[in-house]
């Protein structure tokens, strides 16, 4: 069954219970309470009549003595009447003056009182029959009855407009079913729309679909805008995946070429050439590299980059890179900034592979003769790396992308300085696994600043310090950049 004829279900179920329920207690209610209210009246009428009449019996006749003001009733409405055993008529009151019959012939022979709703000349009246008795010796003996009367036009009436109501309110009711059951269709027709279109992006594995936008202000326009959402999304993920695997098939199949064709030459010189092997050797480590790093970043999508997590000097570890890079003769000028001492709690590995890779690629875009800075700060609670470099710099419309695998500025150029184009995104994985966040500033020509942020890995003196000066701090953000601006001024 379709969420919409549940839903029908649903509605014709609470409505027509919800009407049957009303309909029980409305028509039920006001025969109780009204009822009620003549039946009260004619019992009081009756004790009233009982209390001023003497009924007595001598020699089996029964003889009742009615005061004159009982037997004269100044109400049209109401009607009196006592009846001997056998249904013979012996007092009627003035107003029942030739009406011979008894008001409620099925009263007599009844030992109790009842009450009962009867017909009289087309008139519906309550009637209360109550059985006289007189003491006769041990048990108390039957002499006739006394009916009270009352009209109960009103209530009829009542009662039959009661029933013209509900009828109307059962018509009512069958209208409104019959109008949740045609526009019902209309309502779930967007749901249909984003369905059909959902299945056809399925069979046409055609993501720039979109699904219509009606407009609508409600949870099914806000439904549309985010499948719209999603599906831009997903659209740019299936781009990136797509360009991810040419590019990863581009740079495996530059290596194999070359070791392809490097084996072809020995096996037709039938002779190891030293340059031949040292191609071989040398594209075998570019490819092993790039594997790694490939399967480095694929652990770190899925949140398992293996990462240690101990105390680490940062400043220690920073000179030790520094000195590492410096003693490899590099072209360019290395400077050694400001050092705070600092320590965070991560991968002293990882952690060194982000910053040679930071060097690396500062040195490699740095022309002979250029200056490549390295500096460390801290605030209350972050440690600032900062390499910056004169090089040549990143146009500003590539700044957004220079993290993504594979993605370079000059890619020819790249590609002859070695470079893969997974460096940037090594480093920009590494700082997210630390809990850290980095960002670039570049100018064409006159070089980049990378600024790289770790939390600081603070004692409980130090933590107890910095909450007490929370209130006054202008935020660690804010100013680590201007620090990092500072040093990064060759």
């Amino acid at each position: 069954m379709s969420i919409r004829d549940r839903l029908i279900f649903i509605y014709t179920t609470i409505l027509v219970g919800a009407f049957v329920l009303f309909g029980i207690v409305v028509y039920f209610l006001p025969r109780v309470t009204l009822l009620g209210e003549i039946d009260a009246r004619l019992k009081e009428t009756s004790q009233q009549m009982l209390d001023d009449t003497l009924v007595f019996s001598r020699q089996d006749v029964l003889s009742l003595v009615i005061s004159q003001e009982q037997s004269v009733f100044e109400k049209a409405n109401t009607f009196t009447m006592v009846v001997g055993t056998k249904g013979e008529i012996l007092v009627r009151s003035e107003n029942l003056t030739g009406f011979e019959g008894v008001l409620d012939p099925a009263g007599i022979g009844t030992t109790t009182e009842v009450f009962r709703t009867t017909t009289v000349d087309e008139q519906d009246i309550r009637v209360l029959t109550v059985p006289l008795y007189v003491e006769s010796g041990r048990q108390d003996r039957l002499l006739g009855y006394l009916q009270v009367a009352e009209v109960v036009d009103d209530y009829s009436a009542f009662e039959r407009l009661l029933v013209i109501s509900l009828l109307i309110g059962a018509a009512a009711v069958t209208f409104s079913l019959f109008l949740v059951t045609w526009l019902t269709p209309s309502l779930f027709k967007p749901l249909e729309d984003i369905a059909a279109v959902a299945r056809q992006i399925t069979r046409a594995d055609d993501l720039s679909r979109r699904v219509p936008d009606t407009g609508r202000q409600d949870e099914i326009g806000d439904l549309t805008l985010a499948l719209n959402q999603t599906l831009e999304r997903l659209e740019n993920l299936f781009r990136t995946q797509q360009r991810f695997l040419a590019d990863v098939s581009h740079e495996l199949r530059t290596p194999l070429t070359t070791i392809r064709g490097n084996v072809d030459l020995l096996r037709r010189m039938g002779m190891a050439d030293p340059d031949f092997l040292d191609d071989i050797q040398a594209e075998l480590e570019r490819m092993t590299r790039l594997v790694n790093d490939l399967l480095l970043l694929a652990r770190a999508d899925v949140g398992s980059m293996p990462i240690m997590r101990e105390p680490i000097d940062v400043d220690t570890l920073l000179v030790d890179v520094y000195r590492q890079v410096a003693m490899l003769t590099p072209p360019v000028t290395m400077k050694l900034g400001e050092v705070d001492q600092a320590r965070v709690l991560g991968d002293r590995d990882r952690l060194r592979q982000l910053f040679l890779n930071l060097l690396d690629n500062a040195i490699k875009y740095t022309p002979a003769g250029g200056t490549v800075r390295l500096s460390l700060s801290k605030t209350a609670e972050r440690v600032e790396v900062v390499v910056s470099d004169t090089g040549v710099g990143i146009p500003e419309q590539d700044l957004p992308h220079i993290f993504d695998r594979f993605y370079r500025v000059d890619k020819a150029r790249t590609r002859m300085m070695g470079g893969s184009g997974l460096g940037l995104s090594i480093v920009k994985s590494i700082v997210e696994a630390h809990g850290g966040d980095i960002h670039v500033t570049s100018e064409v020509g006159k070089g980049t600043t990378f600024y790289v942020s770790l939390p600081l890995l603070l004692t409980e003196a130090e933590r107890s310090a910095n909450g007490a000066a929370a209130a006054t701090s202008t935020g660690p953000l804010g100013s680590r950049r201007g620090r990092g601006s500072k040093t990064a001024t060759p």
